[in-house]
């Protein structure tokens, strides 16, 4: 990634000098499969005689007028174009050609095979406007963009401002004249263009007006979305937020676009939100899935306030989008939707992420320092949206939920179309609450680290508590002890169900909290501290506690008390205080009966960890063997059709490590074994396909016959991941010269291939490119976009073996790059860690 970062500081010199008015954008779409035609206007003002640069990304500039003079085209240099003796107030005009990409940065080409039609859409955050414009890259140089699109005639144009009636040309072309947006950055604009599909609908504002409102997809998968329930959800959300906000919608319009090969879940361009294709379900997908979807829909539309309608100044404060997003769309999705245990997702999906980043060397404050674009490309991370969201539902809790809304409110009515930091929030939920938090954001905000909180309990001869403590920890490289207001619940045994017998609600600070309150009271079965998942903390269950839950956590009643008391056993077990096997007995034991499908989904994830990396090397394939083998008894026993079956039936096929497992998964897929009510759809046999390339049952020759019967863009991704999977040194060459000797693919098919490289099943020919990998990972960085070189440089790293040999590889390359950029260094120290850690916790599993 070469000449294309941006530091902090030069970000904050040009915005002295700059401030942008407004942007005229020309794009001619119909100059052939490489490249399309950019001509930009810019208006701004500036200080008088003062130097600076503007941002592009540009193959080959042709013109570059400024002020009505001719600036020589070698002006533009990498990926910035010099600008000197700037007067006050200053046009800048340049017209080049920008290039369509494959990576999902910029300009995305995507050609359908199953019809051939070609469809692009956008992706700028966090620094890629400038690959279809020429643009100041930074947030708080707001202006109004005007977009003017020529396209084929019989194409979907959609940007931020509605989309108007088209003028025609000869030849199969037509010109979109769109009308100015509102001041926005730069990084929520967004073009999407090609033969999409469209449904239409409309709501009434809070303001009254009528919000246009539109679901778009590519034809070969119109079928298959289901835009009806969309609508529904957007609605809900639309009244949620209006109400709670006080502020109403901002936008023109409300578009909602499902677009291919796209990197994450969904992007926040202002009235035109574009998702990934996974959220298009053409085959059975579990609730979980489902439920993801419409915390995605909500979360985009919070950010029509929150990063929209009021930005960060600078992408340090990045959280104050995405957390507020995380937050904000969990608790609506729970009071504004039918699904209505969002928070117990979010403890077993987005607090699991947060924990786990936590912990990793490179975790970092709530508020991160960013110095530059490579920075905060690795930011999007559990702190920034997972930690944050949850610091954010515990201050709401703390100065009063109708005090910290009304706060909000204030905060969007006071910096409309502006730009802010932390203070400016924090300020307005001072005013409101009347609480001052300058202590509780330093606490909780500027310092990085997880705490633990541990029960030290004591009981007389007639088994009453004589006396309640919880202690306090914290890492000794992030030793803030903090402020945390939690419940303590009590369970026990009332026939067949575990449940609560008595709670309480505290606050904890310090080392150590003694809770008089609990003394005299009867010991329970089971001590669950942060019941009710009020505070920000790992907890440690007692050994009384961890018994109780390892045969009887399927009997709690209360599914968020589960999804705590899963993640507790999960925490012990990766901090290598209980053992691996220990929690793969829990699991097994206890998971058939759990009823919500995120928390089934997490653990089953976690039981393949555990599986495959973290108990004891010598037992590992006897804990494969018996893992998969309980999987297939539990997908045998679940009801029929039900999300759990599904669960089990694919998490056997990906657990599969003998011949008989993979003779049970050929079986599932040819008809042979039936589970009733389960359909084998199209993914469903993907998946049990890939299962059975990663065992060596099937060659080459029958995943290209997979592929000829469902050639989409589904089916090559899971080609690639079969492929790369198949358990022979010659496949295995095959897929890595195909990623890192090539830079053809597209990003979707790199994170599958890589995937599938890395199959549990063939994880002892990854040794041969243990060498290979830290070879390439500076000239792929150097090389490819930042999204390409993370998919490849955390992609491929041998995780699978999780030894000494890999771990000692890892720390040589680090000794070895000490000048290698930071956020390069970050993907290789997370890398690390997570050897580090698999081995902590298969010494603690041989004991």
């Amino acid at each position: 990634m070469p000449g294309e970062n941006l530091t902090r500081i030069e970000a904050q010199e040009r915005r002295t000098i700059v401030d942008t008015h407004s942007y005229e954008v020309s794009l001619d779409l119909t100059k052939g499969d490489t490249v399309f035609a950019s001509r930009t206007v810019v208006r701004f003002s500036a200080t008088a005689g003062a130097d600076t640069f503007i941002d592009l990304i540009s193959n080959n500039v042709r013109t570059i007028t400024l002020n009505g003079r001719d600036i020589p085209v070698w002006a533009h240099t990498d990926s910035r174009i010099a600008l000197n003796g700037l007067e006050q107030e200053n046009e800048l005009i340049v017209d080049a050609d920008c290039m369509y990409t494959n990576t999902g940065e910029g300009l995305h080409r995507f050609v359908d095979p199953v019809d051939g039609e070609v469809y692009l859409y956008s992706q700028f955050e966090v620094p890629d406007s400038r690959r279809m414009f020429t643009v100041f890259e930074q947030p708080d140089l707001k202006a109004t963009f005007q977009f003017t699109v020529t396209a084929p005639a019989e194409w979907a144009i959609v940007s931020n401002s509605p989309t108007p009636e088209p003028t025609l040309h000869g030849g199969g072309s037509a010109t979109w004249h769109f009308e100015p947006t509102p001041r926005i950055s730069s990084y929520i604009t967004a073009l999407i263009a090609g033969p999409y599909e469209s449904t239409f609908s409309e709501l009434t504002s809070a303001s009254s007006r009528v919000i246009p409102l539109g679901v778009y997809g590519r034809k070969s998968l119109w079928s298959f979305l289901d835009a009806d329930y969309i609508f529904d959800k957007t609605r809900e959300g639309f009244a949620y937020y209006e109400e709670k906000f006080a502020y109403p919608y901002p936008f023109a319009k409300y578009d909602q676009l499902f677009v291919p090969e796209f990197n994450a879940g969904a992007m926040e361009n202002a009235g035109a939100v574009t998702f990934t294709e996974s959220y298009v379900f053409r085959s059975k997908v579990t609730d979980a899935v489902k439920e993801r979807r419409v915390v995605t829909i909500l979360h985009e539309l919070a950010h029509m306030w929150f990063g929209d309608l009021v930005t960060m100044k600078w992408w340090n404060d990045l959280w104050l989008n995405e957390s507020f997003a995380e937050w904000a769309s969990t608790i609506a999705t729970a009071e504004a939707t039918e699904w209505t245990e969002a928070w117990t997702t979010f403890n077993a999906m987005e607090k699991t992420w947060a924990y786990r980043q936590d912990q990793l060397p490179s975790t970092h404050p709530v508020v991160a320092e960013i110095n530059d674009l490579e920075d905060v490309q690795v930011n999007f991370d559990g702190i920034t949206y997972a930690k944050g969201g949850s610091v954010l539902k515990q201050l709401a809790a703390w100065v009063g939920i109708e005090q910290f809304f009304a706060g909000v409110a204030a905060y969007f009515a006071k910096h409309e179309w502006g730009n802010t930091e932390v203070g400016d929030l924090l300020a307005e939920l001072e005013t409101t609450s009347g609480r001052e938090l300058d202590t509780w954001a330093r606490k909780w905000l500027t310092t990085a680290g997880v705490n633990t909180l541990t029960p030290l309990i004591e009981e007389g001869a007639d088994g009453a508590i004589s006396r309640f403590a919880i202690v306090q920890t914290a890492p000794a490289d992030y030793p803030t002890i903090r402020p945390h207001r939690l419940g303590v619940g009590f369970y026990s045994l009332r026939g067949d169900d575990l449940v609560r017998v008595h709670h309480i609600e505290i606050d904890v600070d310090g080392d150590r909290t003694e809770v008089a309150e609990l003394k005299g009271q009867k010991r329970p079965d089971l001590v669950l501290l942060n019941d009710e998942d009020l505070a920000y903390a790992k907890i440690r269950l007692d050994e009384r506690s961890l018994r109780t839950a390892i045969a009887h956590l399927r009997d709690i009643q209360d599914p968020l008390a589960r999804s705590l008391v899963w993640g507790a056993a999960w925490d012990q077990t990766r901090d290598a205080e209980s053992s691996a096997t220990d929690y793969i007995d829990l699991v097994l034991r206890n998971i058939g009966d759990e009823s919500e499908s995120t928390t089934v989904r997490t653990t089953l994830a976690q039981l393949q960890l555990a599986a495959n990396a973290y108990v004891a090397p010598e037992k590992r394939a006897a804990s494969r063997q018996r893992v998969a083998d309980a999987l297939w008894e539990l997908a045998q026993a679940a009801e029929p059709g039900s999300d759990s079956q599904l669960q089990f039936v694919t998490s056997f096929a990906t657990a599969a490590s003998t011949p008989e497992q993979w003779e049970r998964v050929r079986q599932v897929r040819e008809g042979e074994v039936v589970f009733t009510d389960l359909e084998i759809d199209t993914d469903l046999s993907w998946q049990l396909l890939v299962s059975l390339a990663a065992g060596g049952i099937v060659s080459e020759a029958v995943v290209d016959a997979a592929l000829a019967e469902d050639n989409t863009a589904k089916g090559g991704e899971f080609a690639a991941q079969a492929k790369a999977a198949l358990p022979t040194a010659e496949a295995k060459r095959a897929a890595w010269d195909s990623l890192v000797k090539s830079d053809d693919l597209p990003n979707t098919i790199v994170r599958s291939a890589a995937l599938g490289f890395t199959h549990p099943a063939g994880v002892e020919l990854l040794r041969d490119f243990v060498a290979p990998y830290f070879e390439m990972i500076l000239p792929i960085w150097e090389s490819r976009s930042y999204q390409i070189a993370q998919y490849l440089i955390t992609g491929l790293y041998p995780a699978a073996l999780a030894d000494r040999g890999l771990r000692d590889a890892t720390r040589a390359w680090l000794a070895a790059n000490g000048q290698a950029t930071p956020a390069l260094r970050r993907l290789v120290l997370e890398n690390l860690a997570g050897v580090e850690r698999a081995l902590a916790v298969q010494e603690r599993d041989a004991e």
